[in-house]
């Protein structure tokens, strides 16, 4: 009923419509694993390259530029979280027995949202700095950054990559947030435009799998949304995400521009009487400031 596959490579299927035939593609678990034993005990960059990056999937491909970088990066993230990532390999083997509560969720997609594609999957270890992205090649998953597991060694782990990495069982929810942003049709450039663009990923990932990816941010933020609103929208025309986006704050969660974007989008979502209409519309964005009147987001404060 799903169809996965274990090697690289996927045609036309970035303009797939078929949830069905959706591909996942885990081949390049697999290779980093054969780097990974053979660099050792000094993490030789020339093994990442020869094992893992050179045959690389077009997931590997999509996630060099500013993730993995080149081999040089990876080996020395790897070398400097050894523990880790020695670690993280029962959680990448399991990433297969998720593959129903992703089918489940790309079906929902479908239902809420006909015009949907569904491209490929690609499931790759990065340098510990993106949990997922998309790319014009497909969805990619960085594995390493949902290894976290009771007995996971954390000494390695600075403040922001203890808040941010996820349990495994997050995986159906990050490749839902993935997919979501491949509907999207609009460029984002301002605090208040990107904001939405995460929130409403959050929000309409929330609608086909079940769940979001911050629930953090949204237990701190709930009960200071009135002060959090005000000093966001004196920031929200601009280009500076610092506190916000991408980035942490003393005393804050990291990325409370998401849970602002799902406030927002969740008010003009309940605003809509017809619920596919509203998906249409927060996948279509034309104007952001307009957006949010409509919301009646800012409305609750006066």
């Amino acid at each position: 009923m799903f169809l996965f596959l274990f090697v690289a490579g996927c045609s036309s299927a970035q303009m797939n419509r078929d949830p069905a035939a959706m591909e996942i593609i885990t081949s390049d678990i697999d290779n980093f694993w054969n780097a990974f034993e053979a660099a050792k005990p000094e993490f030789n960059p020339e093994v990442f390259q020869k094992l893992y990056l050179d045959p690389g999937s077009k997931g590997v491909e999509g996630f060099m530029d500013n993730r993995i970088r080149n081999a040089e990066h990876l080996a020395k993230v790897v070398k400097s979280h050894e523990k880790y990532f020695a670690s993280l390999k029962p959680s990448t083997d399991s990433i297969l027995q998720f593959k129903n509560e992703i089918a489940e969720s790309v079906k929902n997609m479908k239902e809420l949202y006909p015009d949907a594609v569904f491209p490929p999957v690609y499931f790759v270890i990065g340098a510990m700095n993106s949990g997922g992205t998309t790319s014009r090649q497909g969805l990619i998953i960085g594995a390493e950054m949902h290894g976290l597991r009771p007995d996971t060694p954390k000494e390695e782990l600075n403040d922001w990559l203890v808040t941010v990495i996820k349990p495994m069982s997050h995986v159906p929810h990050i490749v839902a947030h993935e997919l979501i942003h491949y509907q999207q049709k609009y460029r984002s450039r301002t605090l208040l435009e990107q904001s939405i663009k995460e929130g409403s990923a959050d929000l309409l990932a929330e609608l086909i799998s079940g769940k979001h990816i911050n629930k953090f941010a949204h237990t701190f933020a709930n009960p200071r949304e009135k002060e959090l609103f005000k000093e966001f929208k004196e920031k929200m025309d601009g280009k500076d995400f610092t506190g916000w986006l991408y980035s942490s704050m003393e005393g804050r969660p990291n990325d409370l521009g998401y849970w602002m974007g799902y406030k927002i989008s969740k008010s003009y979502y309940d605003q809509i009487p017809d619920k596919k209409q509203a998906i249409h519309d927060i996948l279509t964005i034309r104007d952001f400031h307009e957006f949010l009147e409509r919301s009646r987001y800012a409305q609750k404060f006066n």
